[in-house]
C-alpha cells in the first residue's frame, strides 16, 4: 500500500509539471536512500533529467501555475527583467522576502550591458553579479519549488536550465523575551522563540564549542517542517544521536503543524502514558548546560521551546533557578520544591484515607479529620474541587490579561466562601485542594505537574473504592509503572532505579560546580570527564 501510495504522488506531481514520471525503479531506490517521511535528502546541483526546470520563460510560470499556484495565490511573484541580452525572473513569496536584499540584487544587474553576458549566464551571476552570501545552484524543479517555499529566492535566466537559489529571507519574528514557565530572580531573561535559526543563535552564543553540531532535517509531506538535532559530537552518546534521527526519518505524515508536540508523538513511544517522557526547555541556557552533559536536543521551527532526551523523572523536577543560587540556597530551594510535588500527589489522598479511618490515626494527627463532612460526600467534593482547579485554569489562559487577576480572585474567593457557607464544601477540602494546587504549580514541568493531578485523582479513587489496601495498592502501581518506563532507552526513575549513588546524590543535593567533575552516566557519553580530577 505505500508503494502505490508515493507512485500516486508521483504520478499527480509530475503530472501537473508536464514532467515524465518517475519509474518505479527510480522510486525504489529515492527510498532506499532516506526518501520518505517527508525527509528529503540534498540534491547536488547537477543536472537532472526527471523534474528538469524549463529552460524558456513562457514554460517556467506555466509550470508555476501548476506546481505552485503562481495568479492565483497572491504572495506568489514572479518579477521579470531584461538585463543585458536576456530575460531574467525572480521567484519568491512575498510574505517571506527581504525587500532590501533583493532590491540591491536587481539594482546590480541593471549596470549590465547587453552582450555583456557569458554563455554560462547563470555561473556568471553566480561569481560576478549576485550580492548574497548563500547562494547555490541547482536544476531540479522540485528542490527549487521546496526551497521557495521554505522563503529562499530563485532567479531563473531564460536560455538556462538551472537556477540560483538566493537565501534572502526574513520570517515573521518576535524578539527573545523571558520565558513564560521558567523564569529566574537573577540570570538571563531571553527565551527561544518560534524561530529556528534565533533558537540557535541564543544556543551558540553560550556555546562556542567547534565540536557543536546542529543536523538540519524537514519533515512532512506537505509542511516540511524545519527541525535540527543539536548535540556535542565528542561528548554524545552515537546511538542515541542514530536513535533519535532514525526515529525521524521514519515519520512518515502529511506536516506538523503543531511542531515539538506532534514530534514526540511520532517518536517517542507510549502515547497514552500521562507522564512526559521528553523534557521540554524554553531556556537556551539550559539548553546548552544540557549539551555539555550529554542530552541531544531537538529544535523544531514554529516552536519556542526545545526537547531534550533522555530525560528522567528526576530531570523534570529541577529548576534553572536552582544554580542560579549559591549550593546551599539552591540544595533549600530544591527540598521545597520537592515537598510541594510530593503534597501535590499524596496530601489530599492521605487526609482522606485518615479522615474516613480514625483508627489509623496516631496521637499527634488527632486533628485529622472532619465532624462536619458537608452536604455532599467527601469524595464527590474532592471531585469538584479538582474539575474546578481545571477550570480556573483553562478560563485563566483564554481569558485576556488584564483580567486574568480579576477572574481569579472572583472564582477564588467568592465561589469557594460561597461552596463553604452554604455547607456544599468543607474548610478542609478546600485547603487541600488550594495545597495540593500550588505544589502543582511548583513542578517545574508542566506536563509533569498534569500527570501528578492525575495520580492524585487516582489514588482519591482507589481510596474511595478499597480504603488504605486502595492506597497501597495505587502508590505501588504508579511507583512500579515508573520503574518500567523509558525515556529513548534510559530508565525513567534513574537514578532511584537502577540505584547510582553519584547520581541520587546529585539530585538531592545541589552541589558546587567545582565538585561535578564527570558527566552523569546516564547519558553514555564518549568523554565523562567535564574537569580535570
Amino acid at each position: 500500500m505505500e508503494t502505490t501510495e508515493h507512485d500516486s504522488m508521483d504520478f499527480m506531481h509530475d503530472g501537473m509539471l508536464g514532467m515524465p514520471k518517475r519509474d518505479r525503479e527510480q522510486a525504489q531506490a529515492d527510498r532506499e536512500q532516506g526518501n520518505q517521511g517527508g525527509v528529503r535528502p540534498k540534491q547536488s546541483g547537477t543536472k537532472n533529467e526527471e523534474d528538469p526546470i524549463p529552460d524558456r520563460m513562457d514554460a517556467f510560470k506555466e509550470a508555476l501555475k501548476e506546481a505552485i499556484g503562481y495568479e492565483k495565490s497572491f504572495e506568489v511573484q514572479v518579477r521579470e527583467m531584461s538585463v543585458g541580452d536576456r530575460a531574467i525572473a525572480l521567484l519568491f513569496l512575498s510574505v517571506f522576502a527581504k525587500d532590501t536584499s533583493l532590491t540591491e540584487i536587481l539594482k546590480r544587474l541593471t549596470y549590465l550591458e547587453p552582450g555583456s553576458m557569458s554563455h554560462d549566464a547563470i555561473h556568471s551571476f553566480l561569481e560576478h553579479y549576485v550580492p548574497a552570501i548563500q547562494v547555490q545552484v541547482t536544476s531540479s524543479f522540485r528542490k527549487m519549488i521546496d526551497q521557495v517555499l521554505a522563503g529562499n529566492t530563485a532567479f531563473f535566466v531564460e536560455g538556462q536550465s538551472e537556477v540560483l537559489l538566493i537565501d534572502a529571507k526574513q520570517y515573521p519574528a518576535r524578539t527573545p523575551e523571558q520565558p513564560s514557565l521558567e523564569k529566574v530572580v537573577r540570570g538571563s531573561q531571553d527565551g527561544f522563540t518560534e524561530t529556528l535559526l534565533t533558537n540557535v543563535a541564543l544556543i551558540r552564543r553560550r556555546l562556542r564549542d567547534p565540536k557543536a553540531r546542529f543536523e538540519m532535517m524537514q519533515v512532512g509531506r506537505r509542511t516540511q517542517t524545519d527541525l535540527c538535532i543539536g548535540y556535542i559530537q565528542d561528548i554524545a552518546n552515537p546511538q542515541l544521536i542514530e536513535s533519535i534521527r532514525d526515529k525521524i526519518k521514519a515519520i512518515d505524515i502529511d506536516g506538523l503543524p503543531l511542531a515539538d508536540k506532534e514530534l514526540e508523538e511520532m517518536t517517542v513511544k507510549g502515547a497514552w502514558s500521562p507522564f512526559p517522557l521528553v523534557r521540554y526547555t524554553e531556556r537556551p541556557d539550559v539548553v546548552a548546560a544540557q549539551l555539555l552533559n550529554g542530552s541531544v536536543a531537538v529544535i523544531v521551527d514554529t516552536s519556542p521551546s526545545a526537547m531534550l532526551l533522555p530525560t528522567t523523572f528526576f530531570d523534570l523536577i529541577q529548576h534553572a533557578e536552582e544554580n542560579r543560587q549559591n549550593p546551599f540556597m539552591g540544595t533549600y530551594l530544591r527540598w521545597i520544591r520537592f515537598i510541594g510535588i510530593f503534597a501535590s500527589m499524596f496530601l489530599m489522598p492521605l487526609w482522606y484515607l485518615l479522615s474516613q479511618n480514625a483508627t489509623m490515626r496516631p496521637e499527634w494527627l488527632a486533628f485529622v479529620g472532619a465532624d462536619n463532612t458537608g452536604t455532599i460526600p467527601l469524595i464527590l467534593q474532592f471531585m469538584l474541587a479538582e474539575i474546578g482547579v481545571d477550570l480556573l485554569r483553562l478560563a485563566a489562559v483564554h481569558t485576556p490579561a488584564p483580567l486574568v487577576t480579576a477572574m481569579t480572585l472572583l472564582s477564588a474567593i467568592l465561589i469557594g466562601d460561597i461552596a463553604v457557607k452554604t455547607g456544599l464544601f468543607i474548610n478542609e477540602v478546600i485547603l487541600y485542594m488550594a495545597v495540593s494546587a500550588i505544589g502543582m504549580f511548583a513542578t517545574p514541568s508542566y506536563e509533569l505537574g498534569l500527570a501528578n493531578r492525575i495520580v492524585r485523582i487516582g489514588l482519591l479513587l482507589a481510596v474511595f473504592l478499597m480504603g488504605n489496601i486502595g492506597f497501597v495498592l495505587g502508590t505501588t502501581f504508579v511507583f512500579v509503572y515508573l520503574a518500567v518506563e523509558r525515556s529513548f532507552n534510559a530508565p525513567y526513575l534513574w537514578p532511584l532505579l537502577p540505584f547510582n549513588g553519584r547520581g541520587l546524590l546529585s539530585v538531592l543535593l545541589r552541589r558546587p560546580l567545582s565538585s561535578n567533575k564527570k558527566r552523569l552516566s546516564i547519558y553514555r557519553t564518549l568523554d565523562s570527564r567535564k574537569q580535570p580530577s
